[in-house]
């Protein structure tokens, strides 16, 4: 394995085999409980919650969520939006950073290399849902240059930030 540069060093939090453990479990279901997630790691529960919090604190663990399956919500059509800016300054990059973090139909959003400068995945009832969304939203940023939208006809693995 390659050694880590000093940035990469800086940002890794040192973390144990019972940690990845204590991960492993909460990113499969963070309904556990701390003393099922206990009996699993073979440590008491005491030890446990303070290995969580710990993990929390430092920004390991940043958030608990409810995975939604999209097409019983009414979000039937998921949809990759590539988008390219015109110009390539911080101004140009921050308003469209900024714009479509507003957006609830924008689940996530990548800062990517190669042709296109950013991501979107983007979660919408229909095909008129994200027409009226390129319309009356996305499109009305100032500096997109050029986008590409790629329908998702099928979702054949998802793993939501699974790192162990």
């Amino acid at each position: 394995m390659e050694p880590k540069t000093e940035q990469a060093r800086s940002l890794t939090v040192e973390l144990d085999q019972k940690d990845y453990e204590i991960l492993r479990l909460l990113q499969d279901n963070a309904k556990l409980t701390v003393r099922e997630i206990a009996s699993k790691v073979h440590l008491s529960a005491t030890p446990v919650h303070e290995r969580i919090k710990r993990m929390e604190q430092q920004g390991v663990i940043r958030q608990y969520a409810a995975l939604l399956d999209n097409r019983k919500v009414g979000r039937g059509l998921m949809v990759i939006c590539q988008v390219s800016l015109k110009e390539h300054d911080r101004k140009t990059a921050q308003a469209f950073i900024d714009g479509v973090s507003g957006f609830q139909e924008v689940v996530e959003c990548y800062n990517i290399s190669g042709d296109f400068d950013f991501m979107l995945k983007i979660v919408v009832d229909d095909m008129d849902s994200y027409h009226h969304f390129m319309v009356n939203h996305l499109n009305e940023i100032k500096g997109i240059g050029q986008t590409k939208s790629i329908f998702v006809m099928a979702v054949l693995k998802e793993v939501h930030h699974r790192v162990f």
